[in-house]
């Protein structure tokens, strides 16, 4: 399994505490070292949509003002450091970015 993400990042380290407890065998692709994959972005916003890639809780973001914020129109034009730092793993039928949620290591968002 392929998990992409911010290494600092709490849901990261979360996500990736709970495979590794489970035995689950993973790579780990840092967003801050390796960049964000332009074929992965690409079909992450085709499964997914753009929204739950941009990272609008980072100081990155929090910087932006409200003009640039809204000038955003998909992952592809937020700034580097804004980037997804929830967990993404390719999943046959998709991508998902998954969320902490209180209890659970991670969720689907898309998930009821």
């Amino acid at each position: 399994m392929l998990v992409y993400g911010i290494a600092n990042c709490d849901s990261v380290r979360r996500a990736r505490a709970w495979l590794g407890a489970r035995g689950v065998d993973h790579e780990f692709h840092d967003f801050k070292k390796a960049g964000v994959p332009a074929a992965a972005l690409e079909s992450w916003v085709a499964a997914l949509g753009w929204q739950p890639l941009v990272n609008r809780q980072g100081s990155t973001w929090r910087k932006l003002d409200a003009a640039a914020q809204q000038a955003l129109v998909d992952a592809r034009s937020t700034p580097p450091d804004t980037a997804t730092d929830k967990p993404v793993t390719p999943h046959p039928c998709g991508a998902r970015a998954h969320q902490q949620e209180a209890g659970t290591p991670t969720r689907d968002p898309g998930a009821a």
